[in-house]
């Protein structure tokens, strides 16, 4: 992490008690100098939970939802940097519930665009998801209209210093309600089979951590309007059940309504638009800004990337790193899974 980029600075996480939040905010308060460290949720109680774990007199909390706009109005008083983490997340939950989602992910979403050009925060990085790239169930669908959002509020800030990017990253291992979770509390009650959807199924992998390391890279990279794309290892859904089981067995349910037999981060679709970097990639506006100056082949970092060939389409299926039964292993040996 590049201290320096958050040192004496005030900064805002909304969704800041959830499994990235919590993590990032830590990350803050052991690396960077910040004048303030804000979180923005609704639940009183896990609030309280991580002012307990965390004891920093730089912690701030507000209780308040995104789909609050005047509250965030508020809350981005003296507001530096912003990172907006909250949404809703369960595919099926999703699809139950259409307009709840919306109101979060979509609604809420342009209420913090409008609050962050109005209190002139600096710099805002979106967090998104592989679901938002062909989205096939309405999470993905809402995602997907909250990276178009996220990319048009550049135009909307115009000539303030107000910059906002997206980070798009796969599935994180141990988040809540994460499939890991399932497969660990079966295993630690002793079953041996195991609900699998479809053997040749693969997911994009990633720690929590290194979605971390993803959101501070691209407040360094960012000149407004980029989705950032990490280069992630794919994972079969099989070898992830075998290293946690040698001896499982499957029960096939089938693919669940809204679900995809491979996860894709930047879709073909894209390709025109699309940038490789040594370690990511990034997706460009397909609007043109009011700054016609800006040159996205070259970042804030002044790394340079290349343009990807016509039709290249970035899949955890097709991807050239998988992650083997024994590298899985060991990775949940060592957080201790």
């Amino acid at each position: 992490m590049k201290a320096s980029l958050f040192n004496g600075k005030s900064v805002l996480v909304t969704g800041g008690t959830g499994s990235f939040g919590s993590c990032f905010i830590r990350r803050l308060l052991d690396t960077a100098d910040c004048r303030r460290v804000i979180v923005y949720s609704r639940d009183e109680l896990k609030q309280f939970e991580l002012e307990q774990r965390l004891d920093s007199d730089k912690m701030r909390f507000f209780l308040g939802d995104v789909r609050d706009r005047e509250r965030l109005m508020v809350a981005m008083k003296g507001v530096d940097i912003v990172v907006h983490a909250a949404a809703l997340k369960q595919v099926p939950a999703a699809e139950y519930n259409p307009m709840e989602c919306i109101k979060t992910n979509i609604l809420g979403g342009q209420n913090v665009i409008d609050a962050c050009i109005a209190n002139e925060v600096e710099k805002v990085v979106c967090l998104s998801t592989d679901k938002a790239a062909n989205p096939i169930n309405l999470y993905g669908a809402t995602k997907l209209a909250s990276d178009k959002l996220f990319v048009a509020a550049n135009n909307l800030a115009g000539p303030s210093r107000t910059r906002f990017s997206v980070v798009r990253y796969g599935n994180v291992m141990g988040s809540r309600g994460s499939v890991l979770e399932v497969f660990k509390r079966l295993r630690d009650e002793g079953q041996k089979v195991y609900p699998l959807t479809d053997e040749r199924m693969t997911r994009f992998w990633i720690t929590i951590e290194q979605g971390v390391d993803s959101v501070v890279k691209a407040f360094s990279r960012m000149q407004g309007g980029e989705i950032f794309i990490p280069k992630l290892p794919s994972i079969r859904i099989t070898d992830l059940i075998r290293a946690m089981d040698e001896e499982a067995e499957f029960d096939h349910i089938g693919i669940r309504p809204g679900e995809k037999l491979h996860e894709v981060m930047c879709p073909e679709e894209s390709s025109r638009q699309t940038l490789e970097f040594s370690d990511h990639f990034v997706i460009t506006p397909s609007i043109q800004f009011f700054d016609k100056t800006l040159d996205y082949e070259k970042n804030a970092e002044r790394e340079k990337g290349q343009e990807v060939a016509d039709g290249f389409e970035y899949s955890s299926g097709t991807n050239d790193h998988f992650l083997s039964v024994p590298e899985l292993k060991q990775i949940l040996k060592e957080y201790g899974l």
